[in-house]
């Protein structure tokens, strides 16, 4: 279902450029923000070059709970087929491990955290009980602007093929705006462990300025640089970052099709 999101969500919208540390570039700021399409392989290959050329002192992934990254070792990066094996990435629902064994390779000795949040969580934030305990620190607390959630339950309906009913479309801002929020937790946990620089991976949604996690590291840590990057396919992008690179669109099948009738 995240796939489903990420890759509707990128066709709706054209890239700007913006954020109030605009100029603030990779190698200068305290959080480097690292986009992508999921299942994108020359995304894939963009975050694991500028990991390799930052090498930065932590890494935080969306795809890992805090549990998974306490296990990742130097030892463990550099075999990935085992590496896989202790994360249970068949079971994760993220694309292949191949993908983002790279990623990890690029600075096998950064601390790696998770800054994914667990499911049963998910669940419960579904029923109005978020399990963060630091929502004001964050600004997770505070309603988004009128026309922002509206914009956003629109996408969350066309992520979803416009078959959701529309009082779930809140609930599901809400669970998008808690991963933001974690992924900052994250963040800010990692600097605070290792002084940082660190380079978080997590799809474009969650790396734009204007509304995903950039937005609640603010509210936290407002000390903090932080220069976000996002990447296109074929020009397409959706959101406000500091930097863009395009590459090549995955050809995938139409992930709406099955809810279409031929009536």
């Amino acid at each position: 279902m995240r796939m489903l999101i990420s890759v509707v969500a990128l066709m709706l919208a054209g890239a700007a450029l913006a954020g109030p540390d605009q100029g603030v570039g990779l190698r200068d700021a305290d959080v480097v923000v690292l986009g992508e399409v999921h299942d994108n392989p020359h995304h894939h290959s963009t975050q694991a070059q500028i990991v390799g050329d930052l090498a930065p002192a932590a890494l935080v992934f969306e795809m890992l709970t805090p549990a998974q990254a306490a296990q990742v070792t130097p030892d463990l990066i550099a075999d990935p087929d085992t590496m896989a094996q202790v994360l249970d990435w068949s079971g994760s629902g993220w694309p292949d491990f191949s993908l983002y064994h790279p990623i990890f390779a690029g600075a096998p000795d950064a601390a790696v955290f998770g800054g994914a949040v667990p499911r049963d969580t998910a669940r419960a934030a579904m029923q109005g009980d978020s399990g963060f305990d630091e929502a004001a620190l964050y600004g997770l607390d505070q309603p988004l602007d009128p026309d922002e959630q509206a914009t956003r339950e629109a996408l969350q309906m066309r992520a979803h093929c416009d078959a959701l009913p529309e009082d779930l479309l809140p609930k599901l801002v809400a669970i998008q705006r808690l991963r933001d929020a974690r992924l900052a937790q994250a963040t800010v946990e990692a600097i605070t462990a290792t002084g940082g620089p660190v380079v978080v991976i997590t799809g474009n949604g969650h790396a734009r300025r204007d509304w995903g996690m950039p937005v609640y590291l603010r509210h936290a840590r407002p000390d903090l640089t932080l220069h976000s990057l996002g990447q296109a396919e074929d020009g397409v992008l959706t959101g406000v970052f500091d930097s863009t690179r395009d590459a090549p669109a995955v050809d995938r099948p139409d992930p709406c099709a099955a809810f279409r009738s031929d009536g």
